[in-house]
This record gives structure tokens, sequence and C-alpha cells, in this order.
């Protein structure tokens, strides 16, 4: 995550508040599919997460399941050296030694999303009538 320009970073952000999906469109013109695959997938598209998968982005995959507690994706991040996104997981859920270290570590930007991507999923609203059988 640290190879992404600000901007970049920033525009990941606003898809978590977005209703039209301007942002999912602006990065992958702007060649960051992966993001908008990313960001799809933390709201719930299982297409998104076999998309990052096929692709090559596990680690976004497992990050992903991780955020939503799967303690098998996070370990899985640990065992191959995604310590960054560990510790973005933990900052997702409010961990206070995590985003104490990306302050320390002048790291704001992943404070700021994390924060959007908590607030996006607090949130979310489960609405059962839309469940495809």
């Amino acid at each position: 995550m640290l190879d992404y320009p600000p901007k970049i970073l920033m525009a990941f952000g606003e898809t978590f508040s977005e209703d039209k999906g301007e942002f999912l469109e602006i990065l992958i013109e702007s060649g960051y599919p992966e993001l908008s695959a990313l960001s799809s997938s933390i709201r719930g598209s299982s297409e998104a997460t076999n998309w990052l998968i096929t692709n090559n982005y596990r680690h976004l995959a497992a990050f992903d399941n991780a955020i939503g507690g799967s303690k098998q994706a996070y370990k899985w991040l640990l065992e191959n050296k995604n310590d960054l996104l560990a510790v973005f997981v933990d900052a997702i859920n409010n961990n206070m030694e995590a985003l104490a270290w990306f302050r320390q570590n002048k790291m704001e930007m992943f404070i700021h999303l994390s924060r959007k991507i908590r607030n996006f999923r607090e949130n979310q609203t489960f609405d059962y009538h839309k469940l495809h059988f």
C-alpha cells in the first residue's frame, strides 16, 4: 500500500462514501483496478474478491477477509510478510496501538483510510430482501 500515490489512496478512501461509483472509475482509469476491486470486495462483492485472487492480488483479498474477522486471513498476511496490511486491519478495527503506530510513523493517510472503511462498515445495513438464492 505504500507504493500508491497519496492522491490515489485518497480516491480509494472516497469510494467508501460515494453512491454512484465515480471514484471506482477514477481508480480504474488511473491504472489501479486492484484498488477498485478491493473497495468493491470490502463492500461485499464476491466477484471483486475473485478478481483479486485471479489477478494475483491475494494479499488484498486476504486483507479484506481479515477486516471481516478471519483469523486465518490475518495469519496469512503476517506469514507472507504483509505486516503493514495486518496493522491496517488492526487500525480499521479501532486498535489504538495500530493507530498510534501509524501516527508515530507519520502515516496519517492510513489513519484516515481506516476511519473511512470503519465508518462504512459500521453504517452498513443488511437487507435480507436482497439475498439471491
